[in-house]
């Protein structure tokens, strides 16, 4: 068998996690390679360790999906999340900007305070009100004036079958108790991990192809938005329908369910800059859903 040729190398930080996995599960065509070094053989937050792999291939791009991502921890762990969500892109920005490599950046609903109505756009003015959106949106700047090839790509209630997420929380807790009790006044838009990935591809390829591919800020989550109770209901009745364990579940306020952080009340996001930019529509999350439900658990049941 003839060995394809590689023409484009693609670096991908974060691998390990819900995105980084499905990032490396995508269909990327012929002659990408892609590089997803682990934590332990690449310390982003690590500056030197930054300019060497940056500079060790001709990457074609870079996509930072890494992330301190423990919202409550970081309320406590304040240096840790700032070394790893604010001077690791910008660490990243500048060695890829130097190297004339595109920067893609994943970022979060959590720049912004949630007491906004509608979905946000992109260019709405952020404000964060805890250290994990702070330290979040202070990485997306470091992005923006570090590497002018850029795409900031924020995205919200990232659910798939890999690690741990809402998704199988609920599933698990199904198994365990008779009844659960979720949040009903935070609203937000699910999005499945393989369709941020697959728009994170289409978007990486485009800034490495196309010097003049808009740099900017975008935002990716599936379409419609619902409430944390009303997506329980959901994988509830999505379990039901393929045979697993289902129970009802009660709506409580956020107020009953105490946290070192306020979750935004509103992280519906709009993604309506992301489909002029560069053709991207996400489906609906209710479809994402169903697909994960059948990695997880199987295909529904077939009525008699």
């Amino acid at each position: 068998m003839a060995r394809e040729i590689v023409t484009r190398e693609i670096l991908v930080l974060g691998g390990g996690g819900q995105v980084g996995t499905e990032l490396q599960r995508q269909s990327w065509g012929e002659g990408v390679a892609i590089h997803a070094p682990t934590r332990d053989a690449l310390d982003i937050t690590d500056e030197a360790a930054i300019a060497r792999a940056v500079a060790e291939r001709p990457y074609a791009a870079v996509i930072n999906t890494a992330a301190y991502t423990a919202v409550d921890k970081a309320e406590s762990d304040v240096a840790a999340a700032w070394r790893l969500n604010a001077l690791a892109p910008a660490y990243l920005a500048a060695e890829t900007a130097k190297a004339g490599i595109p920067l893609v950046h994943v970022s979060t609903d959590y720049v912004f305070d949630g007491s906004g109505t509608g979905a946000y756009a992109p260019d709405a003015p952020v404000h964060p009100v805890s250290v994990y959106g702070a330290s979040k949106a202070a990485g997306e700047m470091a992005v923006r004036t570090g590497n002018p090839r850029h795409a900031v790509v924020r995205t919200a209630w990232v659910v798939s079958p890999h690690r741990a997420n809402f998704v199988k929380t609920m599933l698990r807790l199904a198994g365990e108790r008779d009844k659960l009790t979720v949040v009903a006044d935070q609203r937000g838009c699910p999005t499945s991990a393989g369709d941020l990935a697959a728009a994170l591809v289409a978007v990486a390829l485009r800034l490495a192809e196309d010097g003049n591919a808009p740099a900017g800020t975008y935002h990716c989550v599936n379409a419609g938005a619902t409430t944390w109770y009303d997506f329980a209901v959901a994988i509830m009745a999505g379990a039901a329908a393929r045979g697993a364990r289902s129970v009802p579940v009660e709506p409580i306020p956020s107020t009953a369910f105490k946290t070192p952080v306020t979750r935004p009340a509103n992280s519906e996001l709009s993604t309506e800059t992301l489909n002029r930019a560069f053709g991207l529509t996400p489906r609906p999350w209710s479809e994402a859903l169903d697909d994960i439900l059948d990695q997880l658990i199987g295909s529904p049941l077939k009525q008699a």
